[in-house]
């Protein structure tokens, strides 16, 4: 924190002190804070939001002074952040009152005017949409209050921010909600400094707010009451799509098996799972089994999805082959009073078609997602940025985001050093863009797969909207160094310097950047793929890494991948390839032939042994899919990491025991060899042992194999702090056991929290990587 001190006279001279402060500190109630701070402490001046922070000029005694800066820190606002507090002497100009000023836009831009990232202090730091704080849910539920059944009621301390924010300072003109003029009555509480809607923004009521209708699958109203129909509707086994704060949901009785049945058919989504929403804790507790840790996080303010373990209460397709339910409480009013009307869990999934972005506004639902909604409850707040719901869980005792979204982003991930302004685009599933500036590295929200223009044109608003709000000109954009992915072409579109950086080196730099590590590191980055420094398909990678370079230090055994891509979706292919190479496909041809045709086995085979359509890869996640289909898990698998989810909840967390695998030093690099470890899952198999047993041995194995690696690495290195990475890592019975036997050896362990394992906290480590190499150049 710096603090510059103003000149002191003495204790009794009024003397004039500018006070800036840098921050979450717009959108949190920060203003009406200081006006009652500030009065408390007798001092007289004006406070008002510029650019994207505030700025306090105050006229009082030095010790007056001292004491509200001490406050303000002390006792700022429960969503505020203060990350910069500066103080600067002015002329007192002999103010009688303290007020809030109008709101002026910055100067400049956030950062410095170079690019460097030195204008640490002015950085800015939009807040993201809270959810109903509990003096909201008390008068939407109060008969007597005027707000009784509003569905937009909010206050300084929750409500919509990111969602109707157009541009900074954070004022109800620069908003969404600058077409809903207040009444007297908002008006009154607006100006108020006693009442908690003292600038409160995006406030409403009844009178003078947006306003909910029902819409038949035609688009027109039905002139009814529109939360009370649609909660009809929905225990009637309709699909309701409902226009939330950052998009819509689809939303059905999660009780009704046909409902939830048709839901899956209509939006193309056979397997994956659902979320469900519930009206409170005690209601969740019914369908899933809560501890202390997942209690907090699924009441706290963000109001996330929660993965948690599933009480079996539910339709059986909410959650199939699943042990883990995805739960969620209302984070909006209306979600609120939704729920309550039914009484019952409801699925409430986001509101698209497949993997495209999820519907906006009112006309593009009724487009978009027809066919697969019965009705429309929508409203007339405008919905200026997209906003899925983040998933997240309890790993380890902490908080682990598996997709970042609402409630989380745009908060900045702060990493260690400055350096330059650098965009960073991802890869091309689970895209999440970064802004790097300052000492802070700004995720956007979650925006999914670039399959469609939609997805495209999703990414292009999301950036320009980020880039908008935080005032920042990138001196470089880094990019997966896949020449093929669609972020690769994006980035080098843009009229700015490219910086390809490999994908695990990023997936390590993620977790380096998240917790601020200095120095080198081990990094164990296993998923399903990414294009190597030798062009080659890796995916099951030891790197010794820093954020300037990493060394390929080790890797599982190479494998035949049969017809590319193609292999992801069909993974029998992944299962003969396996099984040919450890030299046990004639036992495992049985096992093969429950999932595919002899011919087109022998074909497949056939395929790896000429090595026509084939390539070698590393990939840890086709080792999972090669396993599924060997447990029988899976045939076709419809959504990504399908087959090694279910693999993973197969498993039983309480089986011990490990099957073989060599390591072996070959050209300089350590080589997992895996063709034991799966030949010993061929026999168990062929041997009729339980699914669940081989499956966590088949997990345990892995676990051994990254500790034993990873000693052999420090024996060579020294290096004691181990980074685990990728989408392989968002499994919690590998993570568990892999960290447990990594901290038994002595080693500092870190994997990613605040951002996903995955693709989708890609860009992060992108960011940091493609500074270091700036920075080191000297040439920013």
């Amino acid at each position: 924190m710096r603090t510059v001190q103003a000149p002191s006279g003495s204790t009794t001279t009024r003397v004039g002190v500018r006070v800036t402060v840098t921050g979450v500190v717009q959108g949190v109630g920060f203003r009406p804070f200081v006006w009652h701070l500030a009065h408390r402490h007798g001092l007289t001046g004006t406070v008002r939001n510029v650019g994207g922070r505030v700025e306090i000029d105050i006229e009082g005694t030095p010790a007056d002074i001292d004491r509200f800066c001490d406050a303000l820190e002390a006792e700022a606002p429960p969503r505020a952040e203060i990350t910069g507090l500066r103080r600067t002497a002015r002329p007192a100009s002999g103010a009688a009152t303290f007020t809030i000023d109008r709101s002026a836009a910055s100067p400049g831009r956030s950062g410095s005017s170079d690019g460097s990232g030195s204008g640490e202090a002015d950085a800015v730091l939009v807040p993201p949409d809270l959810a109903t704080c509990p003096a909201c849910l008390a008068e939407l539920l109060d008969p007597e209050d005027r707000r009784y059944g509003y569905a937009f009621t909010n206050c300084v301390d929750c409500g919509p921010r990111y969602t109707v924010i157009d541009e900074l300072p954070y004022d109800r003109e620069r908003t969404s909600m600058r077409v809903f003029p207040l009444c007297r009555d908002c008006t009154r509480e607006y100006t108020d400094p006693s009442d908690r809607r003292f600038h409160a923004e995006p406030v409403a009521c009844p009178a003078c707010g947006p306003r909910l209708d029902l819409h038949d699958g035609d688009g027109r109203s039905m002139e009814v009451e529109p939360v009370e129909t649609a909660a009809q509707r929905l225990l009637a086994g309709e699909i309701v799509a409902l226009k939330a704060l950052g998009g819509y949901h689809l939303a059905c009785d999660a009780t009704n098996a046909s409902s939830v049945g048709a839901l899956r058919v209509r939006k193309n989504r056979p397997d994956k799972p659902f979320a469900v929403m519930v009206r409170d804790c005690d209601a969740a507790s019914e369908i899933v089994y809560l501890d202390d840790a997942t209690s907090d996080l699924l009441t706290s303010w963000r109001a996330p999805v929660v993965l948690a373990r599933d009480r079996g209460f539910l339709a059986p397709d909410v959650a199939p082959g699943q042990r883990r339910l995805g739960v969620m409480l209302p984070a909006t009013p209306l979600h609120h009073l939704l729920v309550r009307a039914v009484g019952r869990p409801l699925v409430m999934t986001s509101g698209n078609r497949g993997d495209e972005p999820i519907c906006t506004g009112n006309e593009e639902a009724r487009t978009r997602l027809a066919g697969i909604a019965d009705s429309f409850l929508v409203h007339d707040r405008a919905i200026v940025a997209r906003y899925d719901d983040s998933v997240t869980a309890v790993r380890r005792g902490g908080l682990a985001v598996l997709r970042r979204a609402r409630g989380f982003a745009p908060e900045p991930v702060d990493l260690r050093e400055d350096g330059p302004d650098v965009l960073a685009c991802g890869a091309h599933l689970q895209v999440s863009f970064c802004v790097a500036t300052g000492r802070r590295a700004f995720m956007s929200p979650h925006i999914g797969d670039l399959d469609d223009d939609l997805s495209v044109e999703a990414f292009h608003d999301a950036l320009g909207r980020l880039r908008r709000l935080l005032g920042v000109e990138p001196v470089a954009v880094a990019h997966d160094r896949h020449p093929d992915f669609l972020t690769t072409r994006l980035a080098e579109a843009m009229d700015l310097e490219t910086a390809p950086v490999q994908h695990h080196h990023a997936h390590i730099a993620a977790v380096m950047a998240e917790h601020r590590l200095p120095g080198r590191v081990i990094g164990v980055a296993f998923d399903g793929f990414g294009l190597g420094d030798d062009d080659g398909s890796w995916g099951g990678e030891f790197l010794l890494a820093d954020p300037h370079e990493a060394v390929r230090a080790g890797h599982l055994r190479c494998v035949a991948q049969p017809g590319g891509d193609l292999s992801v979706r069909e993974p029998v292919r992944m299962a003969a390839a396996h099984t040919a190479d450890a030299e046990c496909l004639a036992r495992a041809r049985p096992l093969l032939e429950d999932c595919i045709d002899g011919e087109v086995i022998d074909r497949v085979v056939a395929q790896v042994s000429s090595g026509v359509g084939t390539a070698p890869t590393t990939s840890v996640g086709r080792l999972f899919d090669a396993v599924s289909v060997l447990l029988g898990l899976i045939v076709t698998p419809t959504y990504e990491g399908h087959a090694a989810i279910v693999l993973e909840q197969a498993a039983d967390p309480d089986v011990e025991g490990e099957y073989p695998v060599d390591i072996s030093e070959q050209e300089g690099r350590l080589c997992v060899d895996t063709r034991p470890l799966v030949d010993a899952v061929v026999t168990a198999r062929c041997a009729d042992r339980p699914v669940a047993e081989i499956a966590a041995r088949f997990h345990r194995s892995l676990a051994r194999v990254v500790a034993t690696v990873c000693h052999e690495l420090r024996e060579h290195s020294g290096l004691g702090r181990v980074c685990l990475g990728g989408g392989v890592f968002g499994n919690d019975l590998l993570l568990d056991r892999t960290a447990d036997l990594l901290t038994d050896a002595g080693f500092e362990v870190f994997w990613p929290r605040l951002v996903p394992p995955g693709d989708g906290g890609l860009a992060l480590g992108q960011a940091l990587v493609a500074r270091a190499r700036l920075s080191n150049r000297g040439g920013h």
